[in-house]
């Protein structure tokens, strides 16, 4: 019987399957393997493939490319590859003809059965069950003239949240809960709150098999989050409502990406690069592995048969081999070119400054080709600076334009607000946008992202609620998480009605979001934590696909106290631009000449004018950001002492008085007040109650 559709050589660029006036072009990098089949499906559950297409080593390799023509077929075709080649370990070989692997750049992946692949020398023919690649048409889709929003970098806030989660419980009242779709749905509730940006938790096509159970249920648990990705091209099938023969126009994704910017709003997309779901050297053969496992995983030194593992979580992308580096430009141009998202925040990315070695470089290619590349010029690059080996970078990540997680504000944040003694000058520094950290390597200080929680870590709610993690329901014995979160739970673990233990949760969670909000930097806030989402406990809660992870919207109402704080310091901070510098402050002694005219100083204060306490014992801050063109004179008073103390304000100027406009320590709404409400101080001093936050306006 002839074969349904006729092949020609095809072209070894560009990489992928790739649409032309013929059909397709399939190309797959392999320099190890001795030999490649493409399969070709019709549906995704075919027992056997349509069509198997073997590639002669003589007219379909162009050096290290397997490549061929395939005509008559286009969009929506279903494809894999059988990769031959030596099961050598010892050397990094890991082929296996045995498995359909799914190819690198598959801008589509439609998923079978995961368990499938787990044998990864196995014999087991799992064709029908397979993940499998889908052909895209990238050019079918209307973006109805919908342009992205340019935000300016220093009225930047970034909302993290989770696709799934945002809208998969029963309250989130969604047609689609879950998908792409059913967040869309939800876009008024974000321009409404004021956020400038999302940042959504890992959408590439991830594995969602996991080994452990819910010892309580006896469930299998899945991989939640999304950090276990297996396609860096194709966003993640779960989150689509389309079948998968609709899939092909990529409409989901890309519906999602036009509403959010025609509502203002940037996408900015959690990315891994630093490892993929193909584990340890016993995890399944999926993908990387049986194509070409030496090119594009990292082996310990000294050991090729053992996979080195600087992620945590078993393996770890060779990054800055040339293949590797290639792939991840082209994934990340392709996210900005056909898929139109505005930036990316690199999940543990000290590794792409590793070597093929494991060793950091001083100079990484891949960091300085991410940023300089000219597609790439417009995005926001948000680096995790730190990986599971020991390599911390905060501060020092390579590149000049990079931005990146500041860990050390939402542990110094915590620690001083938890009564931590000594802390007033580190505090300082964390509120002036980290200059500390960042401006002698030539940073702004909007390229510094603040957080004081986000995904991984206690919920705000449960930061102050939990005093150690409840992560039993992982199944890992308690053993996975953070071990110490610097939490309090004020005097009862977990939930109570207690009036007293509430009203002090509920003065720290204001606390924590006055400084977020007020502190120089881009302020990145954990979804939920505007109306205080809890996990009861689980600070890993990566696999628990349920209500200890999704969005309970009833707590919305039930602490619209809460969410009504969070609008107004959203608000207050984008009224003021001396809270959004582009520039390190300086003190008002330092001279003139070295700011333009009117720019905003820092006056530093104790409990007394410019008498600042940086002792080992003082846990006050007070100081005042002077009056500039386009902005009052703000003043800032933070007292983590555990008592009421009475702060002399500095002199207002002639014909200008003191406003109060923010006191965590008051009840809503006194305790953020519209520019018409606020009210006049009568006198040159102020009592602050302790553990709380008091802005002034000079007006």
């Amino acid at each position: 019987m002839p074969a349904p559709y006729r092949t020609v050589p095809g072209r070894h660029h560009p990489l992928g399957a790739t649409i032309t006036s013929e059909g397709v072009n399939f190309s797959l990098f392999s320099r190890n393997a001795t030999a490649v089949e493409l399969l070709l499906f019709e549906r995704f559950d075919q027992a056997t493939p349509t069509q198997v297409v073997y590639l002669d080593t003589r007219h379909n390799r162009t050096h290290g490319y397997w490549h061929v023509g395939v005509q008559g077929i286009g969009a929506g075709m279903l494809y894999g590859y059988r990769v031959h080649g030596p099961w050598a370990p010892e050397h990094g070989h890991r082929f296996n003809a045995n498995k359909l692997l799914i190819d690198p750049y598959a801008r589509g992946i439609v998923h079978g059965q995961y368990a499938a692949h787990a044998d990864a020398r196995g014999s087991q023919d799992h064709v029908a069950t397979a993940m499998k690649g889908l052909v895209i048409d990238p050019g079918t889709f209307d973006w109805e003239g919908v342009e992205a929003p340019r935000i300016d970098p220093r009225d930047r806030v970034i909302y993290e949240m989770h696709v799934r989660g945002f809208t998969r419980h029963d309250s989130s009242g969604v047609e689609y809960p879950g998908t792409f779709a059913g967040l869309i749905e939800k876009i008024p509730y974000l321009v409404e709150l004021g956020i400038t940006t999302v940042e959504l938790l890992p959408v590439f096509q991830f594995y969602e098999h996991s080994d452990f159970t819910d010892p309580t249920t006896g469930k299998e648990l899945v991989n939640y989050w999304g950090y276990d990705p297996i396609g860096f091209f194709a966003p993640h099938r779960g989150y689509y409502i389309e079948n998968w023969e609709r899939m092909r126009h990529l409409t989901g994704f890309r519906e999602l990406v036009r509403e959010l910017h025609r509502a203002g709003i940037e996408v900015v997309l959690d990315v891994v690069f630093n490892h993929t779901a193909e584990g340890d050297e016993d995890g399944p053969t999926l993908s990387f592995r049986g194509i070409e496992n030496s090119v594009y995983y990292l082996s310990e030194p000294g050991d090729d048969g053992k996979l080195a593992n600087y992620s945590g979580v078993g393996n770890t992308v060779n990054c800055n081999h040339p293949v590797v580096r290639r792939m991840i430009l082209d994934a990340l141009r392709y996210w900005v070119e056909v898929m139109h998202v505005d930036g990316f925040r690199f999940d543990l990315a000290a590794i792409l400054s590793r070597d093929e070695n494991g060793e950091p470089m001083p100079n990484p290619p891949l960091p300085w080709e991410i940023e300089a590349d000219p597609a790439l010029l417009d995005t926001l690059l948000v680096a995790e600076a730190w990986d599971a080996g020991g390599l911390y970078q905060v501060g020092g990540f390579p590149g000049e334009r990079w931005s990146e997680w500041n860990g050390k504000f939402r542990d110094d944040v915590r620690r001083f607000l938890g009564g931590e003694a000594g802390m007033t000058g580190t505090m300082a520094a964390r509120m002036l946008g980290s200059p500390d950290l960042y401006e002698g390597h030539g940073r702004e200080s909007h390229q510094c992202v603040n957080f004081v929680t986000c995904h991984d870590g206690f919920t705000l709610n449960d930061l102050v609620s939990y005093e150690r993690k409840h992560n039993d329901a992982n199944g890992e014995g308690g053993r996975d998480g953070i071990s110490y979160e610097h939490a309090r739970n004020y005097g009862i673990e977990g939930p109570t009605d207690e009036p007293r233990i509430e009203a002090a949760r509920t003065r720290q969670i204001k606390n924590f979001l006055a400084l977020l909000m007020l502190a120089q930097g881009t302020p990145m806030l954990l979804g939920g934590d505007e109306f205080r989402r809890t996990q009861r406990g689980n600070n890993n809660a990566y696999c628990q696909d349920n209500d200890t992870s999704w969005f309970d919207w009833t707590l919305l109402q039930q602490h619209a106290e809460i969410h009504r704080f969070v609008r107004g310091m959203i608000a207050f901070r984008a009224d003021h631009p001396g809270l959004r510098r582009g520039k390190y402050l300086l003190g008002v002694e330092a001279p003139q000449r070295a700011d333009p005219p009117g720019y905003t100083r820092v006056r530093w204060h104790g409990v007394r004018p410019d008498a600042p306490d940086w002792g080992e014992h003082a846990r006050v801050l007070s100081y005042t950001l002077t009056r500039s063109p386009d902005d009052d004179a703000l003043h800032v008073i933070i007292n983590a002492w555990e008592e009421p103390l009475r702060f002399e304000l500095p002199a207002p100027e002639v014909d200008r008085s003191w406003y109060r406009a923010i006191d965590t320590a008051r009840p809503s709404p006194e305790d953020w007040l519209e520019p018409t409400a606020q009210v006049k101080l009568a006198g040159p001093s102020l009592v602050v109650e302790p553990g709380s936050v008091v802005v002034l306006v000079e007006r």
